[in-house]
């Protein structure tokens, strides 16, 4: 975001001038204009701001959320619902938002409905932050004339999928937080204590128990290279950050999420209930089969499940049923592939989607806590571990010597 220095032309014919923070200068243009000026001049303003002004100004245009998101989408839905044009809605929406980046795009919207296009063509200038699913169930909406509902249930699908990714990542905190403490403390016993029974231990090795050499080994190695020990786990962990971004590492990753006993459960749970949740929004709302099934694979959130949503795709495109692919796949249960089967020949699957999708939040839910339940102990034990290792290896010896002095 930049600031454009601009000079117009009032309604009153007043001229004035000032600065404006705008994306680009089409949109400062466009923000001019729709305030009823006259723009005679708009420049880039090149007067330096100081290094903490640049800091804050940073902070401030931080780009959007789907936290903005749900707040537009909730407080549109009731000023639509109140008779409110949704001309005057984003208007006002706009002069309501304190996020300068959010409230831009608002601006911009606002534009193009005056424009003359529809808001889910102008929705469709910002695919990233909409995403797709939110451009068709408002495109639906604008076809059935049930905008304020479809409003509502797209609030309700993002605040759903914004609570389950909290509760996933507040699942991952605590182990984080134990390992890097282990990791920090193995360190700090073989780089600052260890070496201090460096002088008791020396000329000793035939004597001591093989546990205390490998760690005196060990400590000295990594005292002595410290630093190429830290740039090749910088190396290391760039490399693997490099290939998770790739086809092939990505989709190691997200087979491994699947197999590892103690966390399949949970990732499969969180899987199912978002690609069915969306699934049965988009059926709800209008949204065409084959289309729903594109943006359900897409925001699957896993590479196995998006290729068996493919294969769905693909087969419904060729007159087949839902279940008929998903039957032949191990990714979903039989019953949940039995239940969809039976949403189908009755003409209720969407209602049967929500329904299941429900029960794997649930379970979602369940899982986590068991995880978080049976990793705490796990850590301890593994921490507890190393450090006890680590400091029988240096009391055992010395133990072992006094009483040879004795």
């Amino acid at each position: 975001m930049a600031n454009y220095r601009y000079q117009v032309r009032a309604s009153n014919g007043q001229t004035q001038s000032g600065v404006i923070a705008a994306d680009s200068a089409q949109t400062a243009s466009a923000i001019l204009r729709n305030q009823g000026a006259h723009i005679m001049s708009l420049n880039v303003d090149k007067s330096q701001k100081s290094s903490a002004a640049n800091f804050l100004a940073k902070i401030n245009s931080r780009k959007a959320g789907a936290k903005q998101v749900l707040d537009f989408t909730s407080q549109l839905a009731v000023m639509i619902r109140a008779g409110i044009s949704l001309r005057a809605a984003l208007e006002g929406i706009a002069d309501q938002t304190t996020h300068p980046a959010f409230k831009e795009i608002i601006a911009q919207l606002r534009t193009d409905v005056e424009g003359g296009k529809s808001f889910s063509e102008a929705l469709e200038k910002h695919p990233k932050l909409f995403g797709p699913l939110y451009i068709n169930m408002v495109r639906a909406s604008e076809m059935s004339g049930s905008f304020s509902e479809m409003l509502d249930r797209i609030a309700g699908y993002i605040a759903q999928q914004m609570e389950t990714r909290k509760m996933v990542v507040g699942a991952s905190i605590y182990p984080a937080i134990i390992g890097c403490l282990a990791t920090c403390v193995t360190v700090f016993l073989l780089t600052f204590v260890l070496p201090k029974f460096y002088s008791i231990f020396e000329g000793k090795e035939e004597v001591l128990p093989f546990a205390t050499v490998f760690l005196m080994n060990l400590s000295k190695f990594m005292v002595a290279q410290w630093p190429f020990l830290v740039g090749g786990i910088g190396v290391l962990a760039g490399l693997g950050f490099a290939a998770i971004k790739t086809e092939t590492g990505g989709f190691w990753l997200d087979r491994m999420k699947l197999t590892i006993p103690v966390l399949k459960n949970m990732f499969r749970s969180l899987y199912i209930s978002r690609s069915l949740q969306t699934m049965g929004q988009l059926i709800n709302a209008g949204v065409p089969m084959l289309d729903t099934l594109t943006i359900t694979g897409e925001v699957t959130g896993n590479r196995l499940y998006k290729i068996m949503w493919k294969k769905v795709h693909t087969s419904v495109k060729q007159g087949k049923k839902i279940a008929a692919p998903l039957q032949a796949d191990s990714l979903l249960p039989k019953a949940v592939v039995q239940m969809i089967s039976a949403g189908e020949e009755s003409g209720k699957l969407g209602e049967v989607l929500d329904e299941i999708s429900t029960y794997y939040a649930k379970a979602l839910k369940d899982n986590i806590k068991t995880v978080t339940g049976m990793i705490e102990p796990i850590m301890i034990l593994v921490m507890g571990g190393i450090v006890g290792f680590i400091a029988m290896a240096i009391i055992l010896p010395i133990f072992k010597m006094s009483q040879l002095v004795s």
